[in-house]
């Protein structure tokens, strides 16, 4: 055969629109999950429900380190599945009911619990609620690697993916801001309403349902095209240990899995602590933050176009860099002026604090679209080399240690941010106008800078990442002329 033959007989097989927006399609519902479990919960349980900060965080922080021993046993019994309906579909299917049903408990304590009793619901359908969508998430992930063999399209292929759970995520926000939390004259800010939670629990997993059971059958038509099982071992303790220690000894991924656990946490951080800065450190009403979801929703088509011209430009390593670090700046120049009250920032209700406040939301929706869509598709890269190094496709093994990355920053981020609400004595079912300065002072400084400086570490372990379009070439060459 030729060289001109081998290439061709190489090439990767092309996605068409619709397989591409099926998959994304599964994040819109992921995407309204994540804003109940990282904006609102530890708010309707510090605020409305009335258990500590403190226990709150902790609760949370159990619930995700049960969560992550799921991790890697998903990632291990889909990297060995054998079936008609491939590895990853059956995974992304059996997810929905379990996700839908414990969602909605978790929102919806019974009344008259004691504070223990309001802590180990938390813990126990917190915990649920992650294992269960994880079922949905490493697989999910796997399957996008799977799917797209080409360097640049994996690119494509994730940022249709981060940029339809970003619609999700936004969609989110308005609903929630506008039409379940506006303000009233016995609620202001509107989220101290306890009704509007059982609401938004009952609308997420409805939208979950509907957006993963079109991921499913939208993506089925590549079954067929899908490699089969090349780890033979049967699924075990041993076995999950034996994989994540080989994913482990791939240096790549250990810059990128270190780095984002450090710089995640900002990112979580910020998140559990955005209904608190918005209403109380920047003097925003609820139907303001609806702005914010519009702004995000904005910014999508952009990075959109963006994450691909970018990352040809500049290749996946220093776009994830530049990314992030505007990601963990952009924000703390506003926190900073604040907190050093500089004479020329302006005052809480200037037209003004909105704008800058926008300004930076819209920058960072691009600045997240972009870190996502290529961390993805670096990790899918790192999933061809460890193929050449060892024999074996792990993408379960290795997106599994990518979200237990995500999980175990925001269990620490969430931890942090119960323990600073209660370090910092911020009162329960806050008016706004009513917490006094010098709390609403500490919450800035907490949930800007003093946090970020872990993140700034994390983006600095980037650098060892080596892996560019040249080398992940040689290395698509050499397992193409390996395997039969």
């Amino acid at each position: 055969m030729s060289g001109t033959d081998l290439t061709a007989a190489s090439a990767p097989r092309r996605l068409s629109i619709p397989v591409m927006l099926a998959f994304g399609t599964g994040n819109i519902g992921h995407s309204a999950i994540h804003f109940g479990i990282y904006s609102l919960l530890l708010f309707f349980y510090q605020q409305v429900v009335g258990l500590s900060g403190t226990m709150t965080g902790i609760a949370l922080g159990i619930s995700v380190a049960f969560d992550a021993v799921s991790d890697p046993i998903v990632g291990g019994y889909s990297d060995r599945l054998k079936g008609h309906f491939g590895r990853r579909h059956p995974m992304i299917a059996i997810s929905i009911l379990p996700v839908a049903i414990f969602f909605i408990a978790l929102f919806n304590p019974p009344e008259g619990l004691s504070e223990l009793g309001k802590f180990i619901w938390l813990v126990v359908f917190a915990a649920l609620v992650r294992m269960a969508l994880t079922l949905y998430s490493i697989p999910h992930l796997a399957l996008g690697a799977e799917m797209a063999g080409d360097y640049h399209q994996r690119s494509t292929l994730f940022t249709f993916s981060s940029i339809i759970g970003g619609i999700g995520g936004t969609l989110s926000g308005i609903a929630v801001y506008w039409l379940i939390f506006p303000t009233t004259a016995e609620f202001d800010p509107g989220l101290l309403n306890p009704d509007g939670y059982s609401v938004f629990a009952w609308s997420a997993a409805g939208i979950l349902t509907v957006s993963l059971l079109i991921c499913v059958f939208g993506t089925a038509r590549e079954i067929p095209h899908l490699r089969e099982p090349q780890v033979t071992s049967q699924l075990s303790p041993s076995a999950v240990l034996a994989d994540m220690r080989d994913v482990f000894r791939d240096r790549d991924f250990v810059a990128i899995f270190a780095g984002f656990l450090l710089w995640y946490l900002f990112s979580f951080v910020e998140a559990a602590g955005a209904p608190y800065m918005g209403l109380h450190f920047w003097g925003l009403k609820t139907e303001q933050l609806v702005y914010t979801s519009i702004v995000g929703l904005l910014a999508l088509p952009l990075s959109f176009l963006l994450v691909p011209f970018i990352t040809r430009k500049f290749d996946k390593k220093t776009t994830l860099i530049g990314a992030a670090l505007g990601y963990i700046i952009l924000p703390n120049v506003l926190i900073c002026q604040r907190l050093l009250d500089v004479p020329w920032y302006p005052e809480n209700g200037s037209p003004w604090v909105l704008i800058n406040y926008l300004i930076v939301v819209f920058i960072n929706v691009c600045n997240a679209t972009i870190i996502t869509a290529t961390y993805s598709s670096m990790c899918a890269d790192v999933a061809d080399a460890h193929e050449l190094r060892t024999g074996k496709r792990r993408e379960g093994a290795i997106y599994s240690t990518q979200a237990f990355a995500g999980k175990a920053a925001g269990a620490v981020g969430l931890i942090i941010g119960g323990a600073v609400l209660d370090f910092i004595e911020f009162p329960t079912n806050a008016l706004q106008g009513a917490v006094p300065a010098d709390v609403i002072w500490s919450l800035g400084l907490f949930v800007g800078p003093a946090t970020s400086i872990f993140s700034v570490l994390g983006v600095l372990l980037f650098l060892r990442y080596q892996i560019d379009k040249t080398r992940h070439q040689q290395i698509i060459r050499e397992l193409e002329a390996r395997r039969p």
